[in-house]
């Protein structure tokens, strides 16, 4: 399976942040336009921990994310470099930022559910 970017199917849409998502086969796929300022971890209340429950796999293609883990860690995937998130994380952008990222379905289904009921 394969398609445009731009194509896969609106996740989220709240104001600048557009998520699109698509699922092939037992892996997710999720493209994300994110602006400056956004912390995730709003969207997060409510989940295990009030962190994400998915691992993803991913490309940050421009900007930066700033990734906090369970243990308290944090981590800067800044454009061009290739991240692994394991599950229980939170998510800041402090500057506008676009990924890639791919992950089971499972998880990113109850992550995207999740934050479509929080931010529909």
């Amino acid at each position: 399976m394969n398609g445009a970017l731009d194509d896969l199917p609106i996740e989220l849409q709240a104001g600048d942040l557009v998520t699109r998502y698509t699922e092939w086969g037992d892996m997710a796929v999720r493209f994300a336009r994110v602006p400056a300022g956004t912390d995730m971890g709003p969207v997060l209340v409510g989940l295990p921990g009030d962190r994400c429950p998915s691992p993803h796999w991913g490309i940050v293609l421009s900007g930066a994310v700033r990734v906090t883990g369970a243990d308290g860690a944090e981590t800067v995937t800044r454009a061009g470099d290739a991240y692994y998130w394991p599950a229980g994380h939170t998510a800041v952008m402090d500057e506008d930022t676009t990924f890639l990222e791919i992950g089971p379905v499972a998880e990113m289904r109850q992550f995207s559910e999740h934050a479509r009921a929080k931010l529909g």
